[in-house]
C-alpha cells in the first residue's frame, strides 16, 4: 500500500446526484455498499520545474449509483472541479514550482450501488429533431471512434440484416449481438486498449474499449446516441481486496427507455450470462467519467484526453511521462440507510 507524505488537504463531501435529486430517491434499497480507496504518488518530478498539475477522476451520483461519502487527502493543494462537457467531476492539484518532493493523492469514495434491469422495448421509434440537437454529444464522432465512415459499412450491412429492418431497438440489439459474436476479448502485442474503431473493425480483438468504441461507432452511425462510460470493476465474490485495472461499458438512448445499459466484453467473456448485460447496470464496478476527448479545465494544456480513468499530470504545460504509482482497491461495507438518507436530505 502506498505510504503518504504529509497531507496538507483533506475534504469530506456527502453528494447529491447531477439531476438536482437524490439517484436513490426513487430506487430500492442499495444492494451493495462499498467503500473504493484510489491511492496516486507522482513523481518527484524535479526540483525547480513547474507548475505542476495532476488530475484525478472523482465519482458522482446518478441513476447508478449515490456517493455517501468522499474524503480526499493530498499533500498539495487542490479543489473539485467539473469539466464542461459530460459534467465529470476531478480534483485538480496545482503547485507553481516543484520543490522536488513526490505528490501524493488519496481518494476514499463510499458508494451504494442499486442492481436494476431495463427491459428494451418491442420497438422504437427514431429521434425527433429536437432529440437529436439535444444528444448532440453522444451522436457525432470522437477522435477514435468514427461515424458513417465506410469501414463500418460492411458490419452495418449484417447488422441491418440481423435487425430485420431499421427499428432502432432491433438495430441496438444487432450490434450488440455483432459485437458479441465478432470481436474476442484478448490483450495481445500492441494497440489494443485505446477504444479505436478503425482497430476493432481490422483485428476484431482488444480489451473492453475496443468492443464499446466499435459499439458506439456503430450505434451513432445509425442515429442511436450512445455514451461511453468507465470506472473499475468491484468484485462481488469476496468482501475487500486490490483492483487491477480499469473496466469501461455503454449506454444507448432509445426514447421509449431513456439510457440503456450494455457490457458487450463481459458478455463475451461470459456467454451465459449475454442476457444479463444487456439492460443490467450491476453492483459490481464502479462509475468514475463518461465520454471521451475530454478537456479538464483551463489548466489542463495538452491534448484533449482520450477518456479519464487513471491520473493525469502535466509538467509546464506538458504531459508528465515520469513515474506515477497508482494503487485501487475496495472494501464491502453493510448498506447504511442513514448515509443515504443524509445525501437525500442535503439534495433536497
Amino acid at each position: 500500500m502506498i505510504r503518504f507524505l504529509l497531507a496538507l488537504l483533506t475534504l469530506s463531501l456527502a453528494l447529491p446526484s447531477l439531476s438536482g435529486r437524490p439517484a436513490s430517491a426513487d430506487a430500492p434499497s442499495p444492494a451493495r455498499e462499498f467503500t473504493f480507496q484510489y491511492e496516486v504518488v507522482v513523481g518527484p518530478v524535479p526540483k525547480g520545474e513547474g507548475p505542476v498539475e495532476v488530475f484525478v477522476p472523482l465519482a458522482r451520483s446518478s441513476d447508478q449509483q449515490t456517493i455517501v461519502a468522499e474524503q480526499i487527502t493530498a499533500s498539495i493543494p487542490g479543489a473539485v472541479e467539473t469539466e464542461d462537457a459530460y459534467g465529470n467531476r476531478y480534483w485538480h492539484g496545482s503547485v507553481p514550482v516543484s520543490d522536488g518532493e513526490p505528490i501524493a493523492v488519496r481518494v476514499d469514495t463510499t458508494v451504494a450501488r442499486n442492481v436494476s434491469r431495463q427491459v428494451p422495448p418491442a420497438s422504437s421509434r427514431a429521434l425527433s429533431a429536437a432529440e437529436r440537437t439535444s444528444m448532440s454529444a453522444f451522436l457525432g464522432p470522437n477522435a477514435r471512434v468514427v461515424v458513417d465512415h465506410p469501414v463500418l459499412a460492411p458490419i452495418r450491412g449484417e447488422v441491418r440484416q440481423r435487425a430485420g429492418g431499421d427499428d432502432p431497438a432491433a438495430i441496438s440489439r444487432a450490434i450488440y449481438d455483432w459485437v458479441v459474436d465478432n470481436v474476442e476479448y484478448k490483450k495481445v502485442g500492441s494497440g489494443w486498449g485505446n477504444g479505436d474503431t478503425f482497430w476493432a473493425c481490422s483485428e476484431r480483438y482488444g480489451n473492453c474499449t475496443d468492443f464499446h468504441a466499435l459499439f458506439i461507432s456503430l450505434a451513432r452511425s445509425e442515429g442511436i446516441p450512445a455514451r461511453f462510460e468507465i470506472g473499475f470493476p468491484v468484485p462481488e465474490d469476496r468482501a475487500e481486496g486490490e483492483i487491477g485495472g480499469y473496466h469501461c461499458w455503454v449506454e444507448f438512448y432509445l426514447p421509449e427507455v431513456g439510457w440503456f445499459p450494455i457490457d458487450a466484453s463481459e458478455a463475451f467473456k461470459h456467454p451465459e450470462r449475454r442476457e444479463h448485460f444487456y439492460g443490467t447496470r450491476p453492483a459490481d464496478r464502479i462509475h468514475l467519467t463518461t465520454g471521451r476527448d475530454l478537456r479538464l479545465g483551463a489548466a489542463h494544456q495538452g491534448v484533449p484526453l482520450n477518456y479519464f480513468v487513471y491520473p493525469y499530470v502535466e509538467v509546464a504545460g506538458t504531459p508528465w511521462s515520469g513515474e506515477i504509482d497508482k494503487s485501487f482497491s475496495y472494501r464491502d461495507r453493510a448498506p447504511s440507510s442513514e448515509s443515504v438518507a443524509e445525501v437525500v436530505a442535503e439534495a433536497r
